[in-house]
């Protein structure tokens, strides 16, 4: 995805985010990872001291995990710098 892609994108997602949720609101992240406890511990990092929620699973084959994080956001920009902080561990897909 090229940068301007990448800002169409937030854009978007912030303005869908704007206008369904009142803020301060719960938000579920979801995010694939190849199975590595750095990368897992990367992403939990991120979320740390925010009272987050996280759970992990592994894929059947061991090779993805999972990752669902639950926690409470102030606004839309909040949600989008977590999005651009977990987007530079290499490997992750955000769903």
């Amino acid at each position: 995805m090229s940068p301007e892609e990448k800002d169409a994108f937030y854009l978007r997602l912030k303005d869908e985010l704007t206008n369904s949720t009142l803020w301060p609101s719960e938000y579920l992240y979801k995010f694939i990872v190849p199975t590595s406890k750095e990368k897992i511990n990367t992403i939990e990092e991120i979320f740390d001291n925010l009272g987050a929620v996280i759970t992990t699973k592994q894929s059947s084959n061991g090779k993805y995990t999972s990752i669902s994080i639950n926690v409470r956001m102030k606004n839309p920009d909040e949600v989008i710098i977590k999005y651009k902080e977990v987007s530079k561990v290499e490997g992750v897909i955000s769903l």
